[in-house]
C-alpha cells in the first residue's frame, strides 16, 4: 500500500480499515477517504463533517474518531490533476476500502459519461443501497410514515453498462444488420434502420449476489419481507430472469429461513385443511387451472407436490409464518402500490434502472432527495454517497440541504459498526425537523419554519445530539 495518493500522505494518526474472510477490520481511529463533490458538495460537506466528528465524540466520549482523508474526482480532481478520476483517488479508495462523497459533476463533451457510475464500475460496487424512511420533512403524501423501505439496486448491468451504439454510426448500421440478417431472420421483427442500439445485460453472476445481500440485510435487521422488483411479463430473458434467478438464490441459500409468497398459498391451503388433496390444492394456486392444458396443469400437480415433500415439515402448520417472506412485483404496478400500500413492503431488489425510478419515487414521498441517503456496496469496498446532484446555482451560498450526506453517514457508521454515532445523527436530525429549524426546501413547505443556513442547520443537529446513555461500546 502507498504512503500518499495524489501527492497528499495518509495520516499518521489513522489506521486502515482491512478486509479478510469476507469481514471488515474496523480500527477505532479508521482513515476515511472523502470525496468532497461539485457545487453545493461544497457546503454540506463542511456541515456535515461537523455533524460526523461531534457523533463520533458524543456517542464514543473520544475511545473512537474518523481520521479524515481527502481525496478528489470532479470539477477539483480537473483543477489540480487534469483529471476527472485521478488515478490516485482510484487506489485510495481500493486500499482504504470505506469512503463517503458528495455530488459529482457529469462532465460535458465525452470521457466519462458519469463519475458515479465509473467508481461503481471500477471498485464493482454492485449494490446501490437506498434506505427511504420518513425523519418529519414536508411530504406530498397523506401518511409518509408508512414509508420505510430498504431498496437494494443492481448497480453494474442493465442499461446502465453503458453498451450502446449511436443511430447512423457504421458501428450501428453493422449491429442492425446482423440482427435483421441473422438473429431476426424470416421472423416478423426488423430493428429499424434509423434507430440507435442499446444492450441490457443482466447475468446469474449479478442478480444472485445483489439478492443475497438484500436476503442478508433483512435477516439481519428483522425485516420480514424482501420483493423482487422487475418487468419480466415484457422482458422475459433479462428481468423476468431476475426474477427467477432471484426465488432460486433464495431457495437455495436460505431455505430453512425463507418462504415464497406462492410457497405460503400451498402451505396455508394445507394447513386449514390437511385432507386437501394435491389436484385440489393447486386449483386454488391457479386459478382456471381446470381449463389449462394438461401440459400445465401437470406442472403445477408437481410443485404442489414438491413444495409439500420438501418443506412441509419445516415450513408447515403455521412455521411459515414466522419466516422471511419473498415475493415479486411487476415494477409498473409497484410504482402505484408504493404510494397507496407503502407499508406493505420492505427490502425492495431491483435491476438496475427499476432500482433508479423507485428509489426517487420513494423519496419524494418522505421530502425528496435532498433527505435521501445511498450507499454502493460491494466485496470488500464500499462508497457512501449524496444520491441528489451538484445544484451549481446554489454553491458557496450556505443554504443548501445537507441531510442526504448526512444520512449517508449515518450509513457509513453503521456499516462500520457504528450505530450509536449513526443513530445520534439521525436522531438530531429528527428534532430539528420537529422544531422546524430548516434550510430553504424544506421552509418553504412548512408553516411557521424558521430557514437556516446550511451551517446553522448542522449546529441545531448538533445541539440536538443527545446520547440516551453513557456509551461503553469502544471498551
Amino acid at each position: 500500500m502507498a504512503d500518499s495518493y495524489n501527492g497528499l500522505p495518509i495520516p499518521k494518526d489513522g489506521t486502515r480499515i482491512s478486509y479478510s474472510n469476507g469481514k471488515y477490520n474496523i480500527p477505532d481511529n479508521p482513515i476515511i477517504p472523502f470525496i468532497e463533490g461539485d457545487g453545493t458538495g461544497r457546503d454540506i460537506w463542511k456541515a456535515s463533517v461537523r455533524v460526523f466528528d461531534a457523533a463520533v465524540q458524543k456517542a464514543y466520549n473520544g475511545k473512537r474518531r474518523v481520521v479524515w482523508y481527502e481525496i478528489f474526482a470532479g470539477e477539483k480532481a480537473m483543477a489540480k490533476f487534469k483529471s476527472w478520476l485521478p488515478d490516485g483517488s482510484i487506489e485510495a479508495m481500493k486500499d482504504l476500502r470505506v469512503g463517503i462523497k458528495g455530488p459529482l459533476t457529469t462532465p460535458v463533451g465525452g470521457g466519462i459519461r458519469s463519475l458515479n457510475v465509473a467508481l461503481r464500475q471500477i471498485l464493482d460496487l454492485y449494490a446501490c443501497v437506498r434506505p427511504v424512511k420518513w425523519l418529519g420533512a414536508p411530504s406530498p403524501v397523506k401518511h409518509p410514515e408508512r414509508m420505510n423501505v430498504m431498496i437494494y439496486r443492481e448497480n453494474t448491468e442493465d442499461v446502465y453498462a453503458g453498451i450502446e451504439w449511436e443511430q447512423g454510426t457504421p458501428e450501428v448500421k453493422k449491429l442492425i444488420e446482423f440482427l435483421n440478417k441473422e438473429m431476426l431472420k424470416g421472423g416478423p421483427k426488423q430493428i429499424r434502420l434509423d434507430s440507435g442500439i442499446g444492450i441490457k445485460p443482466i447475468s446469474i453472476t449479478g442478480t444472485k449476489r445483489l439478492v443475497r445481500k438484500a436476503i442478508q440485510h433483512a435477516l439481519e435487521n428483522g425485516r420480514n419481507k424482501v420483493t423482487l422488483v422487475h418487468k419480466g411479463n415484457i422482458q422475459k430473458f433479462t428481468e423476468g430472469a431476475f426474477r427467477a434467478w432471484g426465488y432460486e438464490l433464495a431457495v437455495s441459500e436460505f431455505r430453512d429461513k425463507v418462504v415464497t409468497e406462492r410457497e405460503s398459498w400451498i402451505l396455508d391451503n394445507k394447513d386449514k385443511n390437511p385432507n386437501l388433496s394435491i389436484e385440489q390444492n393447486a386449483n386454488m394456486v391457479e386459478p382456471g387451472l381446470e381449463f389449462a392444458a394438461p401440459e400445465f396443469r401437470n406442472d403445477i400437480y408437481k410443485e404442489v407436490k414438491a413444495c409439500l415433500d420438501s418443506i412441509y415439515k419445516t415450513h408447515g402448520n403455521g412455521q411459515w409464518k414466522k419466516k422471511l417472506m419473498v415475493n415479486d412485483r411487476i415494477a409498473d404496478s409497484i410504482f402505484q402500490q408504493v404510494v397507496t400500500r407503502a407499508d406493505e413492503y420492505e427490502v425492495l431488489a431491483t435491476p438496475n434502472l427499476n432500482g433508479d425510478y423507485i428509489s426517487d419515487a420513494c423519496a419524494a414521498q418522505i421530502g425528496g432527495l435532498g433527505i435521501a441517503p445511498g450507499a454502493n456496496i460491494g466485496d470488500g469496498y464500499a462508497m457512501f454517497e449524496a444520491t441528489h446532484g451538484t445544484a451549481p446555482k446554489y454553491a458557496d451560498l450556505d443554504v443548501i440541504n445537507p441531510s442526504s450526506v448526512m444520512l449517508s453517514g449515518v450509513m457509513m457508521f453503521e456499516f462500520l459498526g457504528w450505530k450509536e454515532a449513526g443513530q445520534l445523527i439521525e436522531d438530531g436530525i429528527r428534532k430539528t425537523i420537529e422544531q422546524k429549524k430548516v434550510t430553504y426546501d424544506f421552509h418553504r413547505l412548512l408553516e411557521g419554519a424558521t430557514k437556516v443556513k446550511c451551517s446553522e442547520f448542522a449546529t441545531y443537529i448538533i445541539q440536538n445530539m443527545e446520547p440516551k446513555t453513557a456509551s461503553t461500546a469502544a471498551d
